[in-house]
């Protein structure tokens, strides 16, 4: 199983051009904060605080490592005043139960004048340790909850992602390294071993009482905890096993795993052939995915400032959440409903693949996600959107037998892009996922009216759990609305599949009263 999933500085090889990138989970889309990517400069007024914390400059990460970087170089490099910002995000996080993407957000806007190097440690770090907070807190040997035992946390975080001592040979090859091929490396160590007197902390307050040693000792003996090992809660871990069988290993490591940054081409304004060749020319290399609209980035930059973005010619959608579009299969001219559009990223595609010809309906229950979508359809040269929020009933009973495509991606419990927000497994219940089974029936019950005889409907989600796909297009088609259709395909995507985004699609052709009788 993989332990370390990035092994954040000191392997990633070009970490420290990270950028920070927020992830939307139920569009698979990528937002971008442009107020959270200006390097200007390192200066800073004094922070205040007492202690090592109050410096009269902003410190700038200086680290380049290198693969066999260890603790003790990264000791002369960290700064503390960044290892604050760190612990204070997560205890937002944790402690105040905020979203991870605007914490992390708001964390660099409060701090403009970091550079990209401090941004990158903060964000990486963050996510890092969110996505192996329950191990981390088992070694630890209880939940923080304050401040100062965040800061172990960072430690325990340092201690298994850098090496033990400078004499070590430099490693090669993978940036990532799997949880038994770095415990299997601690298995001949021992106390004496001449190596561990190598492997220290920086000399801070902080992180009195942390020993390397038995931080390593510690992950080793809880190697065999599935639940632990990856950082999930029991109670998913038994779900996911109950649902997924054998699979379940396998979608647990993937899901523990940074996702890849996907573009999609906007067809309307150019090829994904002319739109790699221009992102080239900007410093941006991809590789296409498939037959699709997808191109993959090599390594995460800003592509958000790029002349390709402001001119339209693509969206970051992931290539999973690519295929929800295609699958349902809208024409040119035809009437096309999203239902559950959100922040429009699977509107855009569908808008694009009508070729801007016809009428595609975006509805949603919240109008400010319709008001971003207005603004992504501006750029990308969309004008056949029109957008309507679902203030009562009667918004979706004018629109029954109305359309030829109708989309339904309905809220789900997001399982299959835990690796773009990984503080939502932390956030989930067993009691909200059966609340959001119970939402998922009643959208399928009440809206699908709206496709007309003949016309054909894709019920979608995020998750891979079967309880919340195909046993609700069972439900589905066994109640008296499902009835009146005829189940034509499905597609199932686990994350270990292809290498994205968990999800599934059903495809659901209306019955035309004719050929009943």
């Amino acid at each position: 199983m993989q332990f370390l999933k990035r092994i954040s500085l000191a392997r990633h090889q070009q970490v420290l051009l990270f950028t920070l990138m927020a992830f939307n989970s139920h569009d698979g889309i990528l937002k971008f904060h442009e107020s959270v990517v200006t390097d200007s400069g390192c200066k800073l007024e004094d922070v205040g605080d007492s202690g090592c914390l109050n410096q009269p400059r902003w410190p700038t990460f200086t680290g380049n490592f290198k693969n066999g970087t260890t603790l003790a170089e990264v000791a002369k490099k960290l700064h503390p005043i960044l290892v604050r910002a760190v612990a204070q995000t997560l205890v937002a996080i944790f402690i105040d139960q905020r979203y991870a993407d605007k914490v992390i957000e708001q964390t660099l806007r409060q701090n403009p004048k970091a550079g990209s190097r401090d941004r990158a440690f903060i964000a990486e770090t963050t996510y890092e340790i969110v996505r192996n907070y329950r191990l981390y807190s088992e070694i630890l040997g209880k939940q923080p909850q304050t401040e100062a035992d965040f800061w172990k946390i960072i430690g325990i975080y340092l201690s298994l992602n850098f090496e033990p001592a400078p004499t070590q040979e430099p490693q090669t090859g993978s940036a990532q390294k799997d949880l038994h091929q770095k415990l299997a490396e601690l298995k001949n160590e021992t106390a004496e071993d001449d190596s561990d007197a190598q492997l220290v902390f920086p000399d801070w307050t902080e992180f009195e009482g942390l020993n390397p040693q038995e931080i390593r000792k510690k992950a080793k003996s809880l190697e065999s905890k599935r639940a632990i090992r990856e950082s999930i809660p029991d109670w998913l871990d038994t779900l996911g096993a109950r649902e997924l069988g054998d699979r379940w290993n396998d979608t647990l490591t993937w899901l523990n795993r940074p996702a890849p940054v996907v573009l999609r081409t906007n067809r309307l304004k150019t090829t994904r052939e002319a739109l790699q060749q221009a992102l080239a020319k900007e410093g941006v290399e991809t590789q296409p995915v498939g037959d699709t609209d997808a191109l993959v980035l090599e390594r995460r930059q800003n592509v958000f400032r790029t002349k390709a973005f402001k001119n339209g010619l693509f969206e970051l959608q992931d290539y999973s959440s690519q295929l929800v579009a295609s699958f349902l299969a809208p024409e040119p001219g035809m009437r096309v409903v999203d239902a559950c559009a959100g922040g429009g990223g699977k509107s855009l595609h569908l808008a694009a693949l009508m070729e801007n010809k016809g009428r595609l309906i975006a509805l949603d229950t919240q109008a400010w996600k319709l008001d971003e979508l207005r603004l992504r359809a501006r750029r990308a040269g969309i004008a056949n959107i029109d957008t309507r929020p679902i203030e009562n009933r009667k918004v979706v009973k004018r629109l029954y037998n109305s359309a030829d495509r109708l989309l339904l991606d309905v809220p789900c419990s997001g399982l299959g892009v835990l690796r773009r927000n990984p503080d939502s497994k932390w956030k989930l219940s067993p009691e909200h996922i059966e609340n959001l089974r119970t939402t998922q029936q009643e959208i399928l019950q009440g809206y699908c009216q709206i496709v007309k005889p003949g016309g054909r409907m894709v019920y979608a989600t995020c998750s891979i759990l079967p309880s919340e796909n195909e046993g609700q297009m069972q439900a589905f088609l066994a109640s008296d609305a499902g009835k009146n259709f005829r189940f034509i395909a499905e597609r199932k995507i686990l994350p270990q599949d292809e290498g994205f985004d968990g999800f599934y699609m059903a495809l659901l052709e209306r019955i035309n009263p004719a050929e009943k009788s």
